[in-house]
């Protein structure tokens, strides 16, 4: 045990490390500026980092570029009266109302038009608008989700469907314009008839289709194949969901852009944010030098 503890003592006691002297002749090296003189190493090296990043000149470029888009303005007029809450228009078995139905093949069609400009309108009492003009197809098929029958009172009003379509295109600068409405009933409320909304129509040089749900015999078959005739459009009539889903994808091959653009992309420089911290450090690295000298 005590010839493991004399080694340590001798050790300890005996093995000094010897202090050498050094002699320089130079001694204005070693003064208190060497912690400015390694704080300025270490700024001149980020102003160089910075002046790189400038030079290389960040870019990000949206292909993607809304103000470049070819397509057609569309607005989706929905029927959401009380009838709207009926079964029986899905496949069998279902028990989804026939709003739900046409939530889903409406969102469908949405996400489909990538190079168009889409919005929504309710109407049932009253019309009002649940998205304006938009090419943010996500959240048009979100706001379509969030909708309900009944928001708009329980009654029909076609009048106020279309009219308020053609108020939602009105800043459109498009060349084609539609509007395809949906319902399930007959035309029984609101300030507005049904001829003064299609006078509407034809004046802003909109085209309207017609879409008629449910059993024959429920919704005016007349009046919309009428609508659709004055607004340059087409009627259709769906009996279920399958028939629905046929009518929307016809119309989608309709209703192709014959608009031409050139070809254009957006870029957005960032070397600013590169270049202000280089100039602002090299700036105080100067007046700092001017200081100390």
């Amino acid at each position: 045990m005590w010839l493991l503890v004399l080694p340590l003592l001798y050790c300890l006691y005996r093995c000094k490390i010897a202090v050498r002297q050094h002699y320089f002749p130079h001694l204005h090296f070693f003064t208190k500026l060497n912690k400015w003189r390694n704080l300025e190493w270490l700024l001149k090296a980020l102003v160089v980092m910075f002046m790189v990043g400038a030079l290389a000149t960040p870019v990000m470029i949206d292909y993607s570029d809304p103000r470049n888009r070819n397509g057609v303005d569309i607005v989706l007029s929905i029927d959401g009266s009380g009838s709207m809450n009926a079964s029986g228009f899905g496949e069998e078995g279902s028990r989804e109302s026939r709003f739900e139905i046409v939530q889903k093949i409406a969102s469908d069609f949405v996400m489909k038009r990538a190079s168009d400009n889409i919005g929504v309108v309710e109407f049932g009492d009253f019309a009002f608008i649940a998205s304006p003009i938009t090419y943010e197809k996500e959240i048009i098929a979100q706001m379509i989700g969030y909708l309900g029958y009944g928001m708009a009172g329980q009654n029909t009003a076609i009048g106020e469907g279309i009219a308020m379509g053609v108020r939602a295109l009105r800043d459109s600068k498009a060349a084609s314009k539609v509007i395809i409405l949906l319902t399930d009933g007959e035309h029984n409320s609101g300030s507005i008839s049904p001829k003064e909304a299609v006078a509407m129509v034809k004046k802003k040089n909109i085209r309207l289709y017609t879409i008629g749900i449910g059993p024959k015999g429920e919704f005016d078959n007349a009046l919309l194949e009428q609508l659709a005739r004055d607004g340059h459009g087409k009627f259709f009539a769906a009996t279920n969901q399958k028939e629905l889903q046929d009518v929307y994808d016809e119309i989608d091959t309709m209703e192709r852009s014959r608009i031409k653009s050139a070809h254009n992309v957006l870029e957005e420089h960032y070397f600013q944010w590169f270049l202000a911290p280089a100039l602002f450090l090299l700036g105080w690295l100067i007046w700092r030098r001017r200081g100390v000298l």
